[in-house]
């Protein structure tokens, strides 16, 4: 994964999104996936932030037909946790559970999503030490 994932701004973000959801793909492609979301960029402008995200290392191009092919070289999840403990890091001094204890507070969960977030506590509490001093492995 690229080293600094500050060079990421949100338009290159944006097309980034658009090539993880079929992927290789062509400029043309990317655009009307763009348009799906709302976003009528130029065909040069799509292109600009492919060359962007490419020398990035976030983007690899295929060259060999008769149109340039975009791949992602990195994953939705490696940017979602590069970003997050980043996040972490400058606003929450390093303390995660500081964020997901504002995330709960602020926000809406599904039924679903706090069932989950309930069997990741039980989890956590059965991984924990014991009051006798068991130590995880």
């Amino acid at each position: 994964m690229p080293s600094n994932e500050y060079e990421l701004a949100d338009a290159e973000l944006e097309v980034l999104k658009a090539l993880w959801e079929k992927q290789p793909a062509t400029v043309r492609e990317l655009l009307e996936r763009l348009a799906q979301r709302g976003r009528t960029w130029a065909y040069t402008t799509v292109q600009t932030f492919l060359t962007r995200l490419e020398q990035k290392g976030f983007v690899r191009s295929d060259r060999s037909g008769a149109a340039f092919n975009y791949s992602a070289a990195v994953t939705r999840d490696q940017v979602v946790r590069s970003r997050l403990k980043s996040m972490v890091s400058q606003l929450f001094d390093g303390a995660a559970g500081e964020l997901v204890l504002q995330l709960v507070r602020q926000e809406r969960l599904s039924p679903s999503e706090v069932a989950e977030l309930q069997n990741l506590i039980e989890k956590l509490d059965a991984d924990a030490p014991s009051a006798k001093g068991r130590r995880r492995t």
